[in-house]
């Protein structure tokens, strides 16, 4: 089995970054920290399914890398994307929540092992599958009248 990573499933956009940087939330470990945020789902009679096809966003995990030029030159820079980059390759849930997410390393990445980069990335989208999950369960049913109406549930 080959295992992938394609475009759809990259951020590669400067405003989704964005996006999860300001609204996401974060998880931390010992050589990366990963800011996660859960894409709204697109509707049907929502204003974005007038979107042009290539627009649409691909169902799952969507993922990034940032790799900040404190971390060292270009060469460091790139041997860590190319680290996380493979570890995600490897590790990606082939169907999980919609969410954005994005891997910023620490200068540790370079000096420990592979397989224990491939081992913290497959933890980190464990964590983010579960909290994402806690978050859609602990949130309210709407009722039949929000449902015909199309309003938002009541806090």
């Amino acid at each position: 089995m080959t295992a992938t990573f394609p475009r759809s499933a990259r951020l590669l956009r400067h405003a989704d970054f964005e996006r999860v940087y300001k609204l996401g939330r974060r998880h931390f470990s010992a050589s990366m920290t990963v800011f996660y945020w859960q894409r709204v789902e697109v509707g049907a009679n929502s204003e974005s399914a007038k979107l042009p096809v290539k627009l649409a966003i691909a169902q799952g995990l969507r993922i990034g890398f940032t790799v900040s030029r404190a971390l060292g030159g270009a060469v460091q820079r790139n041997r860590m994307k190319r680290r996380l980059r493979e570890a995600v390759r490897m590790t990606r849930p082939a169907a999980g929540p919609n969410a954005d997410v994005v891997i910023n390393p620490k200068k540790s990445l370079l000096t420990v092992e592979f397989a224990a980069v491939v081992n913290e990335v497959s933890r980190a989208f464990v964590v983010i599958e579960q909290k994402l999950a806690a978050k859609a369960a602990s949130r309210p049913e709407p009722s039949s009248r929000e449902k015909s109406q199309g309003l938002k549930p009541s806090q």
